[in-house]
């Protein structure tokens, strides 16, 4: 009986080395990933009113977000991969290194051009085709083409949208219904979407984290619906404020369930 407990107490130590290792290297690839993203202070550089909510669900993230200046034009990206933890953090760089191939290789025409080349680039990565037996591995991402001199903003998206609120009216422009990879249906085009900005208006850009987060007093999804009201409210108040806002509502909201994937949400006020 000694010896049954004494290999038992062997194992269970084994185990918690083995947690520790695992912890250690997951930490480990969080500081390769988070060297990829942009710097909170090269955001705020380009963007001086703007803010950054970054929660993942795990120590990697599924989720990223991308920035790169083409000559007086800023392109913006914020990127959900499928799954989060260890796969979505991999396609994630996946994502951020195929952005910056197609902006350093081609001349950028429009918000879908640059959609439509990574989709081409990460399904030869991923060796899809289209067959039936293939993972359908993707990622749905909104992205932005600022031309502050012009007062423009060109969009497309793949499943996520961008939101523009103005004097507490929201504008709200949808991604098409296809991911960055094979879609189920159909494969198209992307849409691209141009529109004109004002002062004060406030861009918003994020994943479903948020809205699909359960919680609340009926333990349902937070919801667009809400997500957007909460997004007007916040529209008024400054970035900084608005950061702090959201992530409130959110552990609020949430209590005590599990947070069930990560959470960006990037706003702008064009001043």
């Amino acid at each position: 009986m000694k010896g049954k407990k004494v290999n038992n107490e062997d194992f269970i130590k084994s185990l918690q080395k083995q947690q520790k290792e695992l912890e250690q290297s997951l930490q480990y690839a969080s500081y390769i990933q988070q060297s990829l993203f942009p710097k909170v202070s090269e955001l705020k550089h380009i963007f001086p009113d703007s803010f950054m909510l970054f929660m993942p669900r795990d120590i990697v993230s599924g989720d990223f977000y991308w920035i790169h200046r083409e000559k007086d034009k800023i392109i913006l990206a914020i990127g959900d991969s499928t799954g989060h933890g260890v796969p979505g953090a991999f396609l994630s760089i996946l994502g951020i290194s195929f952005l910056n191939l197609v902006v350093s290789k081609y001349p950028i025409s429009s918000a879908a051009f640059v959609l439509n080349n990574l989709r081409e680039y990460l399904m030869k990565a991923l060796d899809q085709t289209g067959k039936e037996y293939e993972q359908k591995d993707g990622i749905d991402m909104a992205l932005c083409i600022i031309d502050p001199k012009n007062k423009t903003v060109q969009f497309a998206g793949a499943f996520n949208p961008v939101y523009i609120i103005r004097d507490t009216v929201i504008h709200q422009f949808e991604g098409d219904k296809m991911p960055i990879g094979v879609a189920a249906e159909y494969e198209e085009s992307f849409k691209n979407y141009v529109f004109k900005i004002q002062e004060n208006d406030m861009l918003y850009l994020f994943t479903d984290g948020f809205p699909d987060q359960f919680g609340g007093p009926n333990e349902k999804k937070y919801k667009y619906k809400r997500f957007r009201e909460l997004l007007i409210k916040c529209s008024l108040q400054p970035t900084f404020v608005q950061e702090e806002t959201l992530s409130n509502e959110f552990f609020q909201w949430k209590g005590d369930q599990p947070q069930l994937d990560d959470v960006t949400i990037f706003g702008i006020r064009f001043t």
